[in-house]
């Protein structure tokens, strides 16, 4: 959610579209899905409904709404994520073990919370400070909106049943397009946020790097290539892996992306919001760690891209988001082949790089500073949206970041080489 905002109108007007979409997710769904935690790294989807919500009522409503009474006085252990100087939290991993506060309740704590920022945003004149605090409430609830699509397929898709979140309702139009080599010359670049609009900390400060000459592709590695690595033993050939990467394949047992299942006559097929479905070769890989790019890349010949770069050759070759770019919006709710370059949308696109502070980064104080600084160890960066981004929240410097094992997110390749 980049857009400026001049009124107290415009405030609320972004806040209650992005709690709309909130709620447009969760129309396919029955009861039952809101409530299961199968692994850690996955949050029974009533936990997102109530985190998000209780952000708005910590650090906008209680602060700044005199005689505010809170909906219920343990909702703030329950749904705190990892901001520690704002209380205690409960066990991120024991999340799936509360069948109370039931799905009813949270929906109800989701509209007392509107009802009272609807009437604090329209009757009270908001300090430049605390528009901020409320646009970064909003950015923070789209992050847990596409978290929340990863959540459900991970739901869903483990169940052999292979339920559809939502069926395609619209035709794909099929583009063709031939993946290229773009070449970015050496220089001095500027990376990092600047100008007016909404950004996250980890974004600043701007500061200035060397890149030599390398070649960046014009698209997005496919399943029909990502088959290719499979069939020529890439699972199997330890030459490929990181030490790391080659235990975690090992100890898992991993011989294929996330969702994908060989048939008996040796058709891959895999599962999608969409439903269960024959792989389509032309469509972009999803699903991939950081372990399986790099293994990919090495395979190829080629390498994945710094941050740096990344973020680089997309300012030349693609600075504005297109048309027909695939995000949330489109109701896709799967990769699909688009025009142009593919840089934003569709899947997130690993980089080599590790997720680290840039030069004069800050973090403001107090609770909100705990949003991304404390995470800047043992991760790495991905870059562009995927088809679970809303349009208006990402840009080209925006720096998400998983730890190298996981795959449950939409994350998938672009190659970079040396010249």
């Amino acid at each position: 959610m980049q857009a400026n905002v001049s009124t107290k109108i415009d405030l609320l007007e972004i806040y209650k579209d992005v709690r709309a979409h909130t709620q447009h997710l969760c129309e396919p769904l029955e009861i039952e899905d809101f409530v299961v935690q199968p692994v850690m790294d996955v949050s029974p989807l009533k936990w997102h409904l109530g985190h998000t919500t209780w952000f708005f009522e910590t650090f906008v409503l209680k602060p700044n709404v005199i005689d505010y009474k809170e909906f219920h006085p343990k909702y703030p252990l329950l749904f705190n994520s990892y901001y520690i100087s704002a209380g205690e939290r409960w066990t991120r991993a024991n999340r799936g073990q509360l069948t109370r506060p039931t799905v009813k309740e949270v929906f109800a704590y989701r509209e007392y919370v509107d009802g009272a920022m609807h009437q604090f945003l329209s009757k009270n004149e908001v300090s430049k400070e605390l528009k901020n605090v409320v646009i970064l409430g909003c950015n923070h609830e789209q992050q847990h909106q596409e978290l929340f699509l990863y959540d459900i397929k991970r739901i869903l898709g483990d169940n052999p049943l292979y339920p559809p979140y939502r069926e395609e309702k619209k035709n794909i139009k099929k583009v063709e397009s031939k993946t290229e080599w773009l070449n970015v010359e050496e220089g001095v670049y500027e990376v990092g946020f600047q100008g007016e609009g909404f950004h996250f900390d980890n974004e600043e400060g701007r500061h200035k790097v060397f890149l030599h000459e390398y070649q960046i592709a014009s698209g997005l590695v496919t399943n029909g290539e990502y088959k290719k690595f499979i069939q020529d033993g890439g699972y199997r050939d330890h030459m490929l892996w990181l030490s790391e990467a080659w235990d975690w394949v090992n100890e898992n047992q991993i011989n294929a992306p996330r969702y994908w299942h060989q048939e008996d006559g040796g058709e891959w097929w895999n599962y999608t919001l969409n439903g269960y479905e024959e792989i389509d070769d032309d469509d972009p890989l999803c699903h991939i760690s950081y372990y399986e790019a790099d293994a990919f890349a090495r395979w190829k010949g080629c390498r994945l891209p710094t941050e740096q770069e990344w973020e680089t050759a997309c300012n030349i070759y693609s600075p504005n988001i297109l048309q027909d770019a695939n995000f949330v919006e489109s109701d896709h709710f799967r990769a699909i082949r688009t025009s142009g370059f593919d840089f934003f949308g569709n899947v997130w696109e690993w980089t080599s790089s590790p997720y680290v502070a840039y030069p004069y980064y800050n973090p403001p104080e107090g609770a909100l500073g705990e949003y991304n600084g404390k995470f800047m160890v043992n991760q790495m960066v991905l870059r562009g949206g995927s088809f679970g981004t809303s349009k208006n929240h990402i840009r080209s410097t925006y720096r998400n970041f998983f730890h190298p094992h996981l795959r449950w997110m939409f994350s998938g390749i672009r190659l970079a080489k040396h010249i």
